[in-house]
């Protein structure tokens, strides 16, 4: 028999379900508790009506709400790109190009090297907490390097995906035709039964509307699901082929037209918000308010990379995205949350109602609006994965 507990004394529980508490997006319930058995949440409710458990522990009138889901990053990465951002900060435009400085150091790295590299970083979004996460592979671009690349995320995480094409790899940079092949083919092979979804950079420097498609509709008939980066550095086909496909998410959403929104709202593709990119690159911000208005869906994530997005911080993602993008408070914690989930297609995450994982964040505040509030301070006071405190 696996052991209950109830969190009790909760001043502000997220549980993102908007048939309870104050029947907003949030389900906001105050004066609240949650029981959990095993790995999952068996009630939740007002502390006055908490159940008997074996344990129990007093949120001392702090919030709690669901651990958030990053479903963007690229954590498996040999070196860093230190020099890069210190040149960037002094005036020098990213450009994709810079990816080739870590595949050069990816493939040199061991596969040890590579999963120690991935357990620091997860350990580091688990105590600002993040909870579920998805990574990429990509800065391999070989069938080996991707493939084993693959392979070490599996053994940490179900989210995988399969980036072979975030670039043309440097040896084949005159022949991109002849790379989409391998992409397509041999390196598809390999890769396909250690991953969950298909990824593909859609931009100027990287892959045409034409190449991506190619690429996610093999890895559709793969049994891959697809997701795309799209529109980050200007605008272009991305959103539109991700529709097209029902993607799971475009992410960046930077660069957008009236269709490309229109196309979005009128989907189930989540618009995947990236602010840690745009903060650490200077370039414009994603409008999440015009995203929201017209009726996406959209998630906030960290895309934790070493060139444009170096942060595991959900938190301060969700700091940037009230500050900067126009989204209020309650928004960006639901897309830190259940926004992450759906671009997952996940309902057993990133909620906090009987059935859903139990994976829950404390905060050291009152309120989960001192995410925002309060940005930069480590307000994560405990964290449970899957029912057992991690934090």
């Amino acid at each position: 028999m696996s052991s209950s507990t109830v969190i009790t004394n909760i001043a502000a529980l997220v549980t993102n379900d908007p048939s309870l508490g104050d029947h907003s997006p949030l389900g906001l319930v105050r004066d609240a508790a949650v029981a959990v058995e095993g790995d999952r949440v068996v009630w939740t409710g007002e502390s006055s009506k908490a159940p008997a458990t074996d344990n129990r522990v007093d949120a001392g009138g702090r919030a709690v709400l669901p651990g958030f889901v990053d479903s963007h990053s690229h954590l498996l990465f040999g070196g860093d790109r230190t020099e890069e951002f210190n040149a960037r900060m002094s005036g020098r435009p990213y450009s994709a190009g810079g990816i080739r400085t870590t595949v050069a150091a990816t493939r040199a790295a061991s596969d040890a090297e590579l999963e120690a590299g991935l357990v620091r970083y997860l350990a580091e979004a688990l105590r600002q907490g993040t909870t579920t996460f998805e990574t990429k592979s990509g800065y391999g671009l070989t069938t080996a390097d991707e493939s084993r690349a693959l392979r070490v995320a599996a053994r940490h995480t179900d989210e995988v995906t399969f980036l072979g094409a975030h670039i043309v790899a440097p040896e084949l940079a005159d022949d991109p035709a002849a790379y989409v092949g391998l992409v397509t083919g041999e390196m598809l092979d390999a890769c396909a039964p250690h991953a969950r979804w298909i990824d593909v950079f859609c931009e100027q420097g990287a892959f045409d509307g034409d190449q991506a498609r190619a690429i996610l509709t093999a890895g559709k008939a793969k049994g891959l699901h697809p997701r795309i980066h799209a529109n980050q550095l200007s605008q272009g086909p991305g959103v539109r082929l991700a529709v097209e496909l029902d993607a799971a998410s475009a992410d960046h959403c930077t660069h957008l037209t009236d269709a490309d929104v229109d196309a979005l709202a009128n989907s189930r593709t989540v618009a995947t918000l990236l602010p840690g990119a745009e903060f650490s690159t200077r370039a414009p911000w994603p409008d999440a308010r015009r995203l929201l208005d017209a009726g996406a869906t959209v998630a906030l994530s960290t895309d934790c990379n070493p060139g444009s997005s170096f942060t595991s911080s959900v938190p301060f993602c969700i700091a940037l995205a009230v500050r900067d993008m126009g989204m209020t408070p309650d928004e960006a914690v639901w897309s830190a949350t259940a926004g992450g989930a759906a671009a997952l297609r996940r309902d057993d995450v990133g909620r906090l109602t009987p059935g859903a994982y139990a994976d829950l964040t404390l905060l050291d505040a009152p309120s989960h609006v001192h995410l925002a509030y309060r940005p930069g301070v480590p307000l994560i006071a405990g964290v449970w994965r899957r029912g057992v405190r991690v934090h």
